[in-house]
Parts: structure tokens; C-alpha cells; sequence
């Protein structure tokens, strides 16, 4: 039995956060299924005004789209604990973001992809401020110690700190793939620079990030200190994520091979980014076949997108996310990105199925991808 995980004033049934995948992936339906199924289930909070206004045929900006997002998946939950996740990447929606999923009741809100340094002065403009759970996502020791000390500023500090190893989907905090794949920075050695400095902070609670797969990996981290994983491409592959049909079947037919970081061409934050290297969006990139372009404006490179300045340094992440949520894809090419061990996955499975698997129920679907992979 797995033991269940404690944050804040909230306790889960299950040690499981589902990572938010953005854009579209971790929607409201697949976040409130994780919920009521024993995790904690995450919205991403990425692009949720147009996702929202399409959805519902009307306008609604970033605020009203977060609040929205985060009361539907509640709803799903049965009222159990909902998360939202907000990239510091996404910087003009950043603080709206933040507001609007207050407005909306959330309970956690986990924040990665840069250092969310100024997460509790925003929060604490909100009357809920107080009742939410803040977690940032960190990858060293040095980066929870800057995220501490500019939160002590507050007179807040993280409920819990998410440590992503390189392994992870999505952006990924190393600059080079050098960087990334040194044996240095595994999970296991990042998690041992985090608990240094989580010990002068009350023994901070830490979630491990980044290639568990298994009931067994989470088993280890628990074992080695972490009170909770998180995993986000397992749950990509579940019949409730917002993720494409297409982008679904790539998942289960990919191979190891397939599987890459992308540099240059990459994204525009100039974050390392994981990629299916033959998806439709990504194999144009590299054959040079993208425009110069940026419409949308979420994810920006110190107030800019250079995706504007060269296709050969960065492509418009925002289109292909948005076509590999259904979005748009009918004029754009979908870009597909998995974590690291997305291979292993051999069929689409029910969040009910997949909750059942990773809290040690074996059932057909775990005695298969343990097979097979």
C-alpha cells in the first residue's frame, strides 16, 4: 500500500501528483479524474484563454479562462484537491494565471520552468492566498535555496518542493544536451543536493520528477526520502487527456531512438525541450520548413519570441502544442512532447486503470507495459 500524501492542510489518498502538461494535455477533464481516482490532479494553465473560449464559443481572458478550469475539474474531483500548474516561462499571463485559479478554489499551485521568486506576493493579494499549497519545481539544491530565501521576503515558504530530473517532458532546466545527459545531474544525485538545503528549511516535504514509470520507481523514491512522485507522461496516455489522437498513437509507437531533445532548432524560452522527432510540427523544424513567426505570444525569451528572428534558433512552440490538443490542427502541424521513457508505453489506458497500476493493483495493463517494456 502506498502511503498517502500530506500538503499543507490537504491529504491525498495516493502519493501521486499529475504532472501539468501544457498546451491543452492536463485539461480540466483528465486533472479531475486523477482526483477522484486517489492523486492530485493538475490543469495546465497554459494557453486556457483560447482553449476556453473555443470550448465554450465566447471570449474569456486568462483569469476567467484559470477560474473556469479549475472549478470543472473540481466538479469532475467531486470536490477533492485540485492543482494547477503555471510556468514562470509564460510571463504575460503569469500573475492572471495565478489569480484567476484562486478566484476558482484551486488548492496547489506548482510553478516551474524558471524561479518562481514572486509566486507569494501575488498570492497573498488574493483573500484565498493563505489556504493554498505552494510548490515550486526546482532541479538543485542552489536554485530552492534562491527560491527560499527571496519567499522568506513574504513570510512564506514552499509547501513542498518538486525536484525534475532530466528524464522529464516538456522544458527541462539544462541549457545543453551535454548538460542534460551528464551522469551528474540524475534524478537520484539532484534529489541529494535538494535534501541539503531542505534541512534548514523544516525538512521541506519532496515530490520526485522526471522517468517514473513504474509502481516499483515509486516505490524507491519513497524509500529514499521523497514524499510523493510526480508523472506527467503517463498520463498523457490515458483516454482523459486532452492530448490528440494522433499525438496519443506516436506515443504508444515510439522508440527509444525517437525520442529527443530539441535544441536548435528549439523553444523559444531557450529551454532544452523533449520532443517525438518525427512528429509533424518538429520534422518541418528541423528540415528547415517553418516560417519566422510568432501569433500568439505566450512564450517568450526576455519579452520577446525569437522564433520571429530564425527559424534555425527557435519554432512557434505555441502553434504545435496548440494542434496536438485539437486546437488548431486543422491548419497546423502538431508537435509532440513525452518524457523520456515514453516508449515504454504500449496502449491508451482509463486514468481509473492507470491510478489502479501505479498504486501496486496489478492488473492486465501493468502486467502488459511490464512486459513489454
Amino acid at each position: 500500500m502506498l502511503p498517502k500524501l500530506r500538503l499543507k492542510e490537504l491529504e491525498l489518498e495516493l502519493p501521486i501528483i499529475q504532472g501539468g502538461m501544457g498546451i491543452g494535455v492536463s485539461n480540466y477533464v483528465l486533472a479531475g479524474n486523477v482526483s477522484k481516482n486517489g492523486g492530485l490532479g493538475v490543469v495546465s494553465s497554459a494557453a486556457l484563454d483560447r482553449l476556453t473560449s473555443k470550448r465554450l464559443n465566447s471570449f474569456f481572458n486568462a483569469r476567467q479562462a484559470a477560474c473556469m478550469e479549475v472549478q470543472e475539474a473540481k466538479k469532475i474531483a467531486e470536490n477533492k484537491p485540485i492543482g494547477i500548474n503555471i510556468m514562470v516561462a509564460l510571463q504575460k499571463d503569469y500573475e492572471n494565471s495565478v489569480l484567476g485559479a484562486l478566484d476558482g478554489g484551486v488548492d496547489v499551485i506548482i510553478s516551474g520552468a524558471g524561479l518562481p521568486l514572486n509566486l507569494p506576493e501575488i498570492v497573498s493579494s488574493h483573500p484565498r492566498g493563505n489556504e493554498v499549497a505552494l510548490i515550486p519545481i526546482a532541479s538543485s539544491g542552489r536554485a530552492l535555496e534562491i527560491i527560499c530565501k527571496r519567499w522568506k521576503r513574504n513570510n512564506r515558504l514552499p509547501d513542498a518542493v518538486i525536484v525534475e530530473g532530466p528524464l522529464a517532458g516538456g522544458h527541462i532546466a539544462w541549457r545543453s544536451i551535454e548538460e542534460a545527459e551528464n551522469p551528474n545531474n540524475s534524478l537520484e544525485l539532484l534529489l541529494k543536493d535538494v535534501f541539503k538545503v531542505t534541512q534548514k528549511y523544516n525538512n521541506m516535504p519532496v515530490i520526485a520528477a522526471g522517468g517514473i514509470f513504474t509502481y516499483e520507481d515509486i516505490q524507491k523514491y519513497l524509500q529514499n526520502g521523497c514524499v510523493g512522485v510526480q508523472m506527467g507522461t503517463r498520463f498523457l496516455a490515458t483516454e482523459e487527456s486532452g492530448a490528440s489522437d494522433e499525438f496519443k498513437e506516436s506515443v504508444v509507437n515510439c522508440t527509444e531512438d525517437n525520442i529527443v531533445l530539441a535544441d536548435k532548432p528549439g523553444s523559444p524560452c531557450g529551454m532544452l525541450f523533449r520532443v517525438i522527432k518525427d512528429c509533424p510540427f518538429y520534422a518541418s523544424a528541423l528540415e528547415g520548413k517553418r516560417e519566422e513567426y510568432c501569433d500568439k505570444g505566450y512564450l517568450l525569451h526576455r519579452g520577446t519570441c525569437p522564433a520571429k528572428a530564425s527559424k534555425e534558433e527557435a519554432f512557434c512552440i505555441c502553434n504545435g502544442l496548440l494542434a496536438a490538443s485539437g486546437y488548431n490542427n486543422e491548419v497546423e502541424e502538431e508537435l509532440y512532447t513525452v518524457g523520456a521513457n515514453a516508449y515504454k508505453v504500449k496502449e491508451i489506458v482509463t486514468v481509473s486503470e492507470l491510478m489502479d497500476e501505479l498504486a501496486g493493483k496489478e492488473t492486465s495493463v501493468s502486467a502488459k507495459n511490464n512486459s513489454q517494456a
